[in-house]
């Protein structure tokens, strides 16, 4: 089969198109043959050696993908051979006290395909047969190969933790990433007030088009003070911070007293300066978050396609692999960015 990989750490240059064996499935397990995947700035931390593992090379990477099943192990009953599935990245034991308590983003086992062992980026990819899901009738393999991480990370965090509810002002920072449209999207689905920022002028009409209520350039306005003025003085109730160092202070100060705090990214850095006092000050939560639950995907996949629907920025050819991750870098996107195989 032909993959795309690389054999060293380093930046998306290092990218490399070849042949792979075809894997060989368990019993418990499925063959996919991928038709598309999603880019995810998780594959840059991986792919530049700032994830803390090691990863064995080659590496086939990605985690995020869509396609057909092909074989099935025989102890799989619910998916049979030409099923359209997405392919859910995370893994876990199964069989722990987190795992058998619908908590396996919890497991101490718990990892994504793509990092640890090879990912998506390939023409077939085996996963546990639980880890795929039948794809939503009126979804392309581009859409539904842009919903596991982005979405499942956004509902696990407003939903689940976070606990959105009507009347709520939530505060999504990044509105054109992946993560921050999904967001948008959920957040309107439970009836919140959404806030967002941006980089760009060009990207403040297409998010406010996704149903954000207030765009802000970062750039060029103070987040905090618009909020301020958004919200009367009464700020967030929920903060979604994916950024990390360069904003994660200003998260907690937006956020009002009794709100939450969320945070699963940090492209700017992971070691912000926090004022402790602020924190207990005003009784926020924060929470921490790593992707999400089983449970939460089948649970959302139910308002595919007519209330949620991935937005696609742009679809790149497998040959071009390298241009998607070069995009995705420049920031110069809105929505997901996918490669078709």
């Amino acid at each position: 089969m032909k993959a795309a990989y690389y054999d060293k750490h380093g930046s998306y240059e290092n990218i490399k198109i070849g042949d792979f064996p075809v894997p060989e499935i368990q019993e418990d397990e499925v063959l996919v043959n991928i038709k598309a995947f999603s880019l995810n700035h998780l594959d840059i931390w991986v792919m530049e050696g700032k994830y803390p593992v090691q990863i064995p090379m080659p590496h086939i990477f990605a985690s995020d993908g869509a396609g057909i099943v092909v074989k099935v192990g025989k102890a799989v009953k619910h998916i049979k051979e030409g099923d359209k599935v997405i392919v859910y990245p995370g893994l876990s034991c199964g069989v722990c006290e987190s795992c058998l308590s619908g908590k396996d983003n919890q497991c101490r086992q718990y990892h994504l395909l793509g990092v640890i062992e090879n990912g998506v980026s390939a023409e077939y990819t085996k996963v546990p047969a639980i880890n795929v899901f039948k794809i939503p009738e009126g979804l392309s393999f581009e859409e539904a190969a842009s919903i596991g991480i982005t979405y499942t990370t956004m509902w696990h965090s407003l939903v689940s933790r976070a606990g959105v509810k009507p009347g709520d002002t939530v505060l999504i920072h990044g509105g054109g990433s992946g993560v921050g449209t999904a967001g948008i999207q959920i957040a309107k689905l439970y009836g919140a007030t959404v806030i967002t920022t941006v980089g760009d002028d060009w990207k403040v009409e297409k998010a406010k088009g996704l149903g954000a209520d207030f765009v802000i350039n970062y750039k060029k306005e103070n987040f905090v003070e618009r909020v301020k003025e958004i919200t009367e003085g009464k700020m967030c109730d929920i903060v979604i911070d994916h950024i990390g160092q360069e904003t994660f202070p200003d998260s907690i100060e937006i956020a009002k007293r009794g709100g939450h705090v969320v945070t699963f990214g940090a492209t700017t850095g992971g070691e912000p300066q926090i004022n402790l006092r602020k924190i207990f000050g005003k009784n926020i939560t924060i929470h921490g978050v790593y992707m999400g639950t089983k449970g939460e995907v089948a649970h959302y996949l139910k308002f595919f396609p007519d209330k949620l629907r991935p937005i696609i920025d742009s679809v790149f050819e497998f040959e071009n692999v390298k241009d998607a991750y070069k995009k995705l870098l420049s920031r110069q996107f809105f929505g997901k960015i996918v490669v078709k195989v």
